[in-house]
């Protein structure tokens, strides 16, 4: 991971680096043929788990716990396992053709002006997800209002605006500095440690007054959904583990780690597909990893969620929710623990908001340019319309908590949106599959069988979601 991440091949483009985006002959480079090789080589998943334990698993998994009980733990199971296949079919798709996901969407029928109706529904979904990322830096501002106040009292209107306009202006100026590589290096360190501080409470519960069983656990595989439930569940299929979002953002990471361009242009030769094969070993353990620690994060924060706030009726919400979360610490470790929680919960949200703001200029910069509104394959515009709109972004989510002011609604919101955006992706990435992607590199009969069974998952589930939008579903 660090040893490319320093090279100078890594850099941003438009710095005279070599232009990741750009597949050519003279930067491919052999796939690592042990397994401490391709740990070596991993990376883009792990970037992505940093911003997916955030506020999917930190906001809406322990507000599902709270509310449902254990009786929803296996949808937290099936919610991040079954994604994963249509992430690994995407990926490798960008790995053998050097395309991003959004380039991808616009070739999938019927086009809508320049571009394809999946990128016109992505842009839909992103001013959801916006609202969703408002929430996310309205979380960062909550904990730090109540750990330092600076204006008014904590969780005043003064304080969580003075925090908003600072976390913002940071934002902006780490990542316009150009020195993002060393946040992110940061930002993976601190949520692995909140990460293994919460597993570890997770396991330690049954040594506390909020101990649960393997009754509980049983319980929680019944495949039930308790009344009043299923609206924040369908919002958790959406935004725990990888979303569509995420898994659109993962090519590009891909592209920007190396993988695409170290395989090559296809020039129809052996080498290239032994190269693209070892590439693609590489890219899938990069998913595995980051898969397990999505699945383990999920899980550990469900159980705390219901052993600890369901037993005494305190679900997360509005600007308490960093006060009703931090119960799940001082209930169990004392008063003191509430300050533990509170670095932590600004460390694993300020993950998440660094990855937004990286990743979703990048994105935009590419609909621009399949819009024809600037040269995408031009890196020097690239990195200047990338950089303008990281300048830009993070202002109007804070706008949007601002208005809005209630971090778990936000982002329950942003995962109804996600949740719709998944059935999009998956038909391209089978449409993708059939007409880009050579026979040889297709999956074999088991994962071939398991992104069939996680595209009916994700359709049947997306269509509920239409449905109980328009007041359609069952109640």
């Amino acid at each position: 991971m660090a040893d490319d991440a320093a090279k100078p091949e890594s850099t941003a483009p438009g710095t005279g680096a070599t232009d990741p985006y750009a597949l050519r002959p003279e930067d491919v480079r052999e796939a690592p043929t042990t397994l401490s090789g391709r740990l070596r080589h991993l990376g883009p998943g792990l970037v992505l788990s940093a911003a997916v334990v955030g506020s999917g698993e930190l906001i809406v998994t322990t507000s599902l716990g709270a509310r449902a009980g254990f009786v929803l733990l296996w949808l937290v199971i099936i919610s991040t396992a079954v994604k994963v296949w249509v992430q690994l079919e995407l990926a490798g798709w960008t790995i053998l053709t050097g395309k991003p996901a959004l380039r991808g969407f616009a070739q999938i029928p019927p086009r809508i002006g320049r571009v394809g109706w999946i990128n016109w529904l992505w842009i839909g979904m992103d001013f959801t997800k916006m609202i969703q990322r408002g929430g996310i830096i309205g979380g960062v501002a909550v904990a730090c209002s109540i750990l330092w106040p600076i204006v008014g009292t904590p969780l005043s209107f003064p304080s969580v605006l003075t925090w908003t306009a600072l976390i913002t202006a940071g934002l902006v100026l780490l990542l316009h500095s150009g020195r993002y590589s060393v946040v992110e290096r940061s930002a993976v360190v601190a949520v692995g440690f909140f990460t293994v501080s919460t597993v570890a409470l997770a396991l330690g519960l049954p040594l506390t007054p909020f101990a649960y069983g393997l009754e509980d656990i049983g319980t929680g595989m019944s495949f039930a959904i308790p009344s009043g439930t299923l609206g924040i569940a369908v919002s958790m299929f959406g935004l725990t583990g990888v979303g569509a979002d995420e898994m659109t953002t993962y090519t590009y990471w891909c592209l920007e780690k190396g993988y695409a361009r170290w395989t090559g242009p296809d020039d129809g030769t052996e080498q290239r597909a032994r190269r693209a094969e070892g590439w693609l070993r590489v890219m899938r353990l990069d998913v595995l990893v980051s898969w397990l620690v999505c699945t383990v994060c999920t899980f550990s924060f469900y159980v705390i969620g219901a052993a600890v706030l369901r037993p005494q009726n305190l679900v997360p919400s509005g600007n308490e929710m960093i006060t009703t979360l931090s119960r799940i610490y001082t209930d169990t470790m004392g008063p003191w623990a509430e300050y533990l929680f509170l670095f932590g919960a600004i460390a694993v949200l300020g993950a998440t908001a660094i990855g937004s703001a990286a990743s979703v200029p990048r994105l935009w910069t590419n609909t621009l340019g399949l819009l024809g509104i600037i040269d995408w394959d031009d890196p020097v515009v690239r990195h200047r319309t990338i950089r303008v709109l990281t300048m830009l972004f993070p202002p109007l989510w804070a706008a949007f908590y601002l208005f809005a002011r209630s971090p778990v609604l936000m982002v329950q919101i942003g995962g109804i949106g996600s949740g719709v955006f998944l059935i999009a992706v998956v038909a391209a990435v089978w449409r993708l599959r059939f007409s880009e992607v050579d026979s040889r590199f297709r999956s074999g009969k088991l994962p071939t069988a398991a992104l069939v069974v996680s595209s009916i998952a994700i359709g049947v589930l997306g269509l509920y979601t239409i449905a109980d939008v328009f007041g359609l579903g069952p109640g």
